[in-house]
């Protein structure tokens, strides 16, 4: 090659040549979940990533778990550029395909009118059908069902009915779309997943997040742009500014219209039950008292208020523990609980303690846990100055049983919903407490998530933060990931377990027979 050719064809032989799919993409294409949900930013190319993973899927012989796909979207434009990326990874994957197939969807007579595009395979034999809209029926179909822009499809409900029939034959349903509202079906699916109440899988591509893992570099690549870390600042703040308001819900996948209370009061008042509130405020200074009375008087009260019913719990039910910490603004509040052989979860009492020091909020937590029967997890705050004493705890019982929580947006998006599914299954019981009931009734869906936003006054005049709806919030938590169960029965003194007359050292009596072998191990 001469000089100028050279100067004119740059060599790119060197080049780094990215992924043909970005990080996000791979992992919802990676994900083999029957039925899985995206919740996506606009533009971030999900559609054409799931374009990809069916052309895969249709080319692919029946033994390789090749299958019918078909596709449903809200307009013919939409189904349109579906169609046409599917074509393209075709030709890309180098798999043999027919031209692009126009028709109608004839099914049904009041289908008629619904435009398809279809591709086939002819070695496999199976196609992707691509709908312009949702067909009022499905019947005798089999195989991959791809609803696109799903939160805006006309009855999503009855398009989730039909979905149920694909899987019970190995096919595969993949839900993918913005969010149209915090009461839109499309949430609600994802809030019954997160909850635990329908199996499934959810992935989340915010707009940001896609442009972290390279979407912006992938642009700048389409059309020959040089890409700089202030380009791609510019390039999300015009797209920012271009939604406006409807950022949060278009890009950011937050739903809109969630400002409302999380709980309604009947619903938590239907889940509490005649267990106490033990509240322990010490007293100003209580932190300048020697260690030795401090311990005294933090330990009598464990042993006349909270010892008695740590007696009462049942032996044979398996115990957790949650707890928000607090020290001189906000209270600390503990919650154990059993759970039973229906699962359900019992709180036999909450503690709160305000303004006690650290070593002290140790104390009672260690009182509690170690009284706890057959205890298998404590989820614990860590955030700020709840760290020491979350580490003390999991030193004390181990890392595997206690858990340092520090709760993030993400914490309470993904782990919130149980605990509201919980109160709707009736599966959760609370002390019947005004403060208790405040706390829960505080917590709001701000931003498509459920989190406490405001300081509230208890009725002793102090500050509350919504402590016992996180403290309940984190013991629910606990019973979700028990760790190995954690209990001990105590070998008796004497052989024949008569612990009350048995003599200690060696002044024992001569007719003393405690000592005889017999037929038994401890």
């Amino acid at each position: 090659m001469s000089e100028n050719a050279r100067q004119l064809v740059p060599n790119t032989a060197a080049a780094d040549v990215p992924a043909a799919l970005m990080p996000y993409q791979q992992r919802w294409i990676a994900d083999p979940a029957n039925l899985k949900v995206m919740e996506k930013g606009r533009r971030t190319g999900i559609t054409w990533a799931e374009a990809a993973d069916d052309v895969l899927i249709a080319a692919s012989a029946k033994g390789a778990g090749g299958q019918n796909v078909y596709y449903l979207g809200t307009d013919k434009e939409m189904t349109e550029e579906y169609i046409q990326a599917c074509a393209m990874w075709a030709k890309a994957f180098n798999y043999a395909a027919g031209l692009v197939e126009e028709g109608f969807w004839d099914e049904e007579e009041d289908d008629k009118h619904i435009k398809t595009f279809t591709i086939r395979f002819p070695e496999s034999g199976f196609k992707i059908t691509a709908l312009a809209s949702r067909p009022r029926k499905l019947r005798g179909r089999q195989g991959v069902l791809v609803g696109d822009e799903a939160a805006f499809v006309d009855d999503l409900q009855e398009l989730l009915k039909a979905a149920v029939a694909f899987l019970v034959w190995g096919g595969k349903v993949r839900l993918i779309s913005t969010h149209d509202g915090h009461d839109n079906a499309f949430n609600e699916l994802i809030e019954e997943i997160r909850a635990g109440g329908r199996r499934g899988s959810i992935h989340r591509v915010p707009f940001r997040e896609a442009v972290e893992e390279g979407l912006y570099r992938r642009v700048c690549m389409r059309l020959g742009k040089t890409w700089s870390q202030e380009a791609e600042e510019e390039f999300i703040a015009e797209v920012y500014g271009t939604y406006g308001d409807a950022a949060a819900e278009e890009l950011d996948c937050i739903p809109s219209q969630g400002s409302g209370a999380w709980l309604s009061a009947a619903l938590i008042e239907a889940r509490m039950t005649d267990a106490p509130v033990l509240r322990y405020t010490c007293p100003k200074g209580f932190e300048q008292q020697s260690d030795h009375v401090r311990w005294e008087a933090v330990q009598t009260w464990l042993d006349d208020e909270v010892g008695p019913h740590l007696d009462k719990l049942d032996p044979d039910l398996q115990s957790v523990y949650g707890q928000d910490f607090g020290r001189s603004g906000d209270l600390s509040v503990m919650v154990p609980a059993q759970i039973t052989q229906t699962l359900k979860r019992k709180a036999p009492f909450i503690l709160e303690l305000r303004n006690m020091p650290h070593r002290q909020q140790e104390q009672v937590a260690k009182y509690v846990i170690h009284r706890l029967p057959r205890f298998v997890k404590a989820a614990v705050d860590a955030r700020g100055n709840g760290h020491a004493l979350a580490e003390f705890l999991a030193q004390e019982f181990g890392y595997s049983r206690v858990e340092l929580v520090m709760a993030t947006e993400g914490w309470y998006r993904e782990h919130m919903p149980p605990v509201k599914k919980a109160f709707e299954d009736n599966t959760i019981s609370l002390p019947r407490d005004k403060d208790t009931m405040a706390d829960l009734r505080v917590v709001r869906v701000i931003k498509g998530v459920a989190r406490v936003p405001e300081r509230t006054t208890g009725r002793d005049g102090g500050q509350r933060h919504g402590d016992s709806a996180i403290a309940v919030a984190l013991m629910y938590y606990a019973s979700r990931h028990p760790g190995a169960e954690m209990d001990w029965t105590p070998v008796p003194r004497s052989v024949r377990g008569f612990d009350s007359v048995a003599n200690h050292g060696h002044e024992r009596p001569e007719d003393d027979d405690f000592n005889l072998p017999e037929p038994q191990a401890w």
